[in-house]
């Protein structure tokens, strides 16, 4: 019931967002709607924004960095690809956020949303046999995207009468607060009229198939993985979808869709059997004990993994074991949690021949993969036995400290806060900086690097980090708090060397966040 609730949450969230600027649209400072003409970009990003402030604060919102890694690595080769094939223009990339949000539910999942925001739930990730077979799902919702498939569907409503908007609104309303008040408030044309607005038009849907077709073909990855996809969800509508394929009610999957992406099959050149791929393996396994993690969810994974079926090959075997270890962890049953890792990679380097547990350079991609989610295993399990020294020692397989990837700089970052002095410190904090610098939308960087600095005396800065996570986040009230914070710092102190820049710093931002606010809640005039 809880994750039939969260779908119809997260459902009805982006229904509201999305009708309620028929209604409201001078309220919230942006165009009115209709005519035939979509909206700007600038009024589809500020929509984005609003849904995706609220899917921070959702409680099955989840910040996963091997998750998030794996995902990022399958979705930045499409988005490269789609702007090499002109599908992606320069202004459609630096005006939207294109970030993608993880979800903990295990319902199979993923949607676009206004302003390149993408929701993926972990059930989708589980389910999935290989990396070709996710990244189509991707590529797939970045169409949607990147055709403006949302702003224009938002121009369609703009031509509904004003009752049914409003029964939307109602229903929406009422789905994000209660079950049975949706289902009282959500019936007859307006079941119809809300079920549309999650739709797409069967045009926009193959029009999403033929461009993501295409930009998976350029992104270098196996184009059958396609077509097994839509193979996986054809067979969940031939099963009447019980709730668990939400995917299929706001795709509905048509036996012409199915027949031309067939037919799209047919005219590439066969390829070889895909290889077994491990790394989906263990990244499914890690999405399933993420979204699944009561007790007896638990002690079912921590069974599989004692007990392998006989059918079950390499990867599958290794999937359980993945599975198996984080289990253990989650029940703190640590002797067990070791002994599962220490299978898991005797079968892998048995099964991977280039695999070499001691050695990070490795020939094949997919090795590196499995290698580099087994290290991180190690290290998740050293940091439960509060081993945070072996934690580091195993991020560091070579000895030699070098640029982290995300995953292994925050994992790194949470050891060496456990171990004040520590010689890695100052490095870990200088890459977190880095990072932060690249990508400030990174909000577990900056409350990672927040800890650091304040850690090593450096009070203000640490106040201004955590004002960041939170603007990273959206919450531009706790950002708003934080900032404040750290200018009252500024003034009842004395600063140090290099901390005036930091007090303006702060200063300007805190201004910013202001304005944000003020744009939020005070109506103005938008622009088509």
């Amino acid at each position: 019931m809880k994750h039939k609730y969260r779908d119809r949450l997260w459902h009805g969230l982006l229904v509201a967002a999305l009708v309620c600027p028929l209604a409201q649209a001078q309220s919230v400072g942006l165009p009115g709607l209709g005519d035939g003409e979509s909206i700007s970009l600038s009024a589809e990003r500020q929509l984005g924004d609003r849904i995706a402030r609220e899917l921070y604060r959702d409680p099955d919102y989840i910040e996963d960095p091997v998750l998030d890694e794996y995902i990022q690595l399958l979705w930045a080769p499409l988005v490269q690809a789609a702007a090499a094939r002109g599908e992606l223009s320069a202004e459609l990339q630096e005006r939207f956020a294109w970030r993608i949000l993880l979800g903990r539910d295990r319902s199979v999942n993923a949607f676009a949303l206004p302003g390149g925001y993408l929701g993926v739930h972990l059930g989708l990730i589980a389910v999935v046999g290989s990396h070709d077979e996710l990244a189509s799902v991707l590529a797939h919702e970045l169409s949607h995207v990147s055709q403006r498939h949302i702003a224009r569907g938002i121009s369609e409503q703009g031509r509904m009468t004003p009752w049914l908007v409003g029964a939307m609104i109602l229903g929406a309303l009422a789905a994000s607060k209660s079950p049975q008040g949706a289902q009282a408030l959500i019936v007859g044309g307006q079941a119809a009229a809300v079920q549309s607005q999650l739709s797409y038009s069967r045009d926009m849907e193959r029009e999403a198939d033929r461009v993501g077709y295409g930009i998976l073909v350029d992104a270098g990855y196996d184009p059958r993985g396609f077509v097994r996809m839509f193979g996986k969800l054809q067979q969940a509508a031939g099963l009447n979808d019980s709730g668990a394929f939400p995917y299929l009610r706001s795709h509905p999957l048509t036996s012409e869709r199915i027949a031309d992406m067939q037919a799209r099959q047919q005219l590439n050149t066969p390829a070889a059997a895909p290889a077994v791929d491990m790394a989906q393996a263990l990244m499914a396994a890690r999405a399933r004990v993420l979204s699944q993690n009561t007790p007896d969810a638990l002690k079912a994974w921590t069974q599989e993994a004692q007990q392998p079926s006989p059918q079950d090959g390499p990867a599958q075997r290794a999937g359980k074991l993945y599975a198996g270890t984080l289990a253990y962890l989650q029940q703190r049953n640590m002797f067990a949690a070791e002994q599962s890792l220490h299978q898991l990679q005797d079968l892998v380097k048995k099964s991977v021949p280039t695999y070499k547990s001691s050695n990070p350079t490795v020939s094949s991609p997919a090795a590196l993969s499995v290698e580099r989610w087994l290290r991180l295993l190690a290290a998740e399990v050293a940091m439960k036995q509060d081993r945070f020294e072996a934690a580091l020692q195993q991020l560091l397989p070579g000895g030699a400290v070098a640029e982290w990837g995300r995953p292994e700089l925050m994992a790194a970052a949470q050891a060496v806060q456990r171990l004040p002095g520590h010689a890695l410190q100052a490095e870990i904090t200088r890459q977190l900086r880095q990072r932060v610098f690249v990508a400030p939308h990174d909000a577990q960087a900056w409350n990672l690097l927040a800890g650091l600095l304040a850690a090593q005396g450096q009070a203000l800065a640490g106040l201004r980090a955590e004002a960041e996570a939170q603007v990273a986040r959206l919450d531009w009230e706790g950002a708003l708090d934080r900032f404040r914070a750290a200018q009252d710092l500024a003034k009842r102190s004395r600063l140090q060397a290099g901390e005036h820049i930091e007090a303006s710093i702060v200063d300007t931002r805190l201004r910013e966040v202001q304005a944000q606010l003020r744009a939020l809640q005070q109506p103005s005039s938008g622009s088509r």
